[in-house]
């Protein structure tokens, strides 16, 4: 585990940087036991590796060191999982795991399509990070569920390169089973959730999931092939009672368990 603190393309509020220090304060009033899964973090070997310390203002030397964080991690024999920052983070993260493996696909839990190929004419931006993964991983390999917002044009262009899924979690357990056994990347944007839930993000929008739906959805889909994963965008001074990094620990530490218990 390393946090990436990057928000350098936010395009509403910023402030996704201060995340993964913050959900190191808050995990220490976390329990490492899970009464979900009936099982406990002391059981597996996690290494929190600190977070990087990422240039301001230089967005592609910033994705450079994520990139080289992770393709460090995976020559390692480990399993990458990276607490954002911004959405964009994952871009760098999908190339490194790509190397790897061919057959990469991506479980994507947004209230965003973030497909579109640029954001006032900058083709890196948290709003266009699925357009570059999609470039690396090609057509049929990105599954997107809680989508709720975007441009006509993102949802059409979806509808020919992508499985998005609109507003909810529906096909979710149909569509693990298509994805089988073939290596996943699993981007988790917290934004999927309804603001009522977990209002400290940056670009909140009303109708998403509920956190228990995001719970079950998690760790149903870290029974897969996961050889990667990120928890994004998280703002936790939007936030002053603190369930948003609540939330956001908690999240962690399931996907952190069911991930090291399939492997």
């Amino acid at each position: 585990m390393f946090g990436a603190p990057f928000d350098g393309t936010v395009s509403f509020r910023p402030g996704a940087r201060f995340a993964p220090e913050e959900i190191r304060k808050d995990s220490w009033g976390l329990e490492t036991y899970s009464p979900y899964q009936d099982d406990d973090l002391e059981s597996y070997r996690l290494s929190d590796a600190g977070d990087l310390e990422l240039p301001f203002g230089n967005t592609e030397k910033a994705l450079d060191m994520i990139e080289s964080r992770v393709r460090s991690i995976v020559k390692d024999g480990k399993i990458p999982f990276m607490v954002g920052g911004e959405h964009l983070v994952s871009y760098p993260a999908v190339k490194a795991l790509r190397e790897r493996h061919q057959e990469l696909c991506v479980v994507h839990f947004d209230a965003h399509a973030d497909l579109r190929d640029d954001y006032l004419g900058e083709s890196l931006s948290h709003a266009t990070v699925m357009r570059r993964v999609w470039e690396i991983v090609g057509d049929g390999s990105i599954y997107q569920y809680g989508i709720r917002s975007g441009l006509r044009e993102e949802f059409e262009w979806a509808q020919k390169h992508t499985f998005l899924r609109k507003f909810s979690l529906e096909r979710f357990s149909r569509d693990l089973a298509e994805i089988g056994e073939r290596p996943v990347y699993m981007s988790v944007d917290l934004d999927v959730l309804d603001p009522s839930a977990f209002p400290g993000t940056g670009t909140p929008e009303p109708g998403g999931i509920s956190f228990a739906e995001l719970l079950d959805a998690v760790v149903s889909a870290c029974g897969l092939n996961v050889v990667g994963a990120d928890v994004v965008e998280l703002s936790p001074h939007y936030d002053h009672s603190g369930i948003s990094t609540a939330a956001a620990c908690k999240t962690i530490r399931e996907m952190s368990i069911s991930i090291l218990r399939k492997k």
